[in-house]
C-alpha cells in the first residue's frame, strides 16, 4: 500500500452541518508513504471515527476511502484482517491490551502472527523504553503509561505500510515521548512507512511532513 486517500470523506453524524472547517472532513487528502503526518483535533472533530474508518471498523461515512487507489468500502471480513496483519498498524488511543497476560505476552501474541521480530529486538525496546523490568508483569497492574509504551511496542512488532498512532504519548513523560518518538522514526525509515499521528493537546515529538487540523 503506497497511499490513503481520503476523497470527500464526512462521518455521516456530520453530514449536513453548516460551516464544518477542517484540513480532512470534505476534502481530498493523500497520506504517502515514508511520510509522518500528524492530525490536530479538539475534542468532538471526529479524531476517533477517523481511525475507526481508517482501520475498518466502521464506514459510516460519505465519500471515498481508497488504499493504494482502490476503494475499501467493498472490503469484507477476511481482506481486512489481512491489510491490519500485514499493511496498517495501530497504537490505538485505548490500548486493547490483555489485561491478564504479561507485557512480554501481549507483544509475543501479536508478534506470533508474522514472526517479524526476534525477541533480542523486542527485549532492547522496552529497555529503551524503561519498561524492561515489567515484562513479566501482567499489564492489569501497570499503570497507563507503562501499558501505553507496551502497546507501542506490540504495533511495531507487525509488517505496516503505514503506522497509525492515536494520541501514543497523551500519558508520558517528555524524556519517554521522545525515546518513543526516536523508536518508531527508526522503524517508519527502515521499512520506508508512513506515520499518522493523532493528537488533542500532546504531540509526539517527531518531523513532520504535514500538519492538518480535523
Amino acid at each position: 500500500m503506497n497511499a490513503i486517500t481520503l476523497d470527500s470523506v464526512v462521518p455521516c453524524v456530520f453530514s449536513g452541518r453548516a460551516g464544518l472547517e477542517s484540513d480532512v472532513w470534505g476534502r481530498v487528502v493523500t497520506f504517502e508513504k515514508g511520510t509522518n503526518v500528524l492530525i490536530e483535533a479538539a475534542s468532538g472533530a471526529g479524531k476517533s471515527s477517523l481511525c475507526s474508518f481508517l482501520l475498518g471498523y466502521r464506514n459510516d461515512y460519505e465519500g471515498r476511502i481508497c488504499f493504494g487507489g482502490s476503494d475499501v468500502r467493498p472490503l469484507g471480513i477476511a481482506a481486512w484482517a489481512e491489510i491490519r496483519k500485514n499493511e496498517l498498524s495501530c497504537i490505538y488511543q485505548e490500548l486493547r491490551l490483555f489485561p491478564e497476560l504479561t507485557a512480554r505476552e501481549n507483544v509475543a501474541l501479536k508478534n506470533s502472527l508474522t514472526r517479524l521480530k526476534e525477541a533480542k529486538e523486542i527485549d532492547a525496546w522496552f529497555e529503551r523504553l524503561g519498561i524492561a523490568d515489567k515484562r513479566d508483569v501482567p499489564v492489569g497492574r501497570m499503570s497507563f503509561g507503562q501499558q501505553q509504551r507496551v502497546a507501542a511496542v506490540r504495533a511495531l512488532v507487525q509488517p505496516f505500510d503505514f503506522l497509525l498512532a492515536d494520541e501514543p504519548v497523551s500519558h508520558l513523560d517528555d524524556a519517554n515521548a521522545a525515546v518513543l518518538a526516536d523508536i518508531m522514526a527508526e522503524e517508519a525509515a527502515r521499512r520506508g512507512a508512513g506515520l499518522i499521528v493523532t493528537s488533542v493537546g500532546r504531540q509526539l515529538p517527531l518531523k513532520y511532513d504535514r500538519v492538518l487540523h480535523l
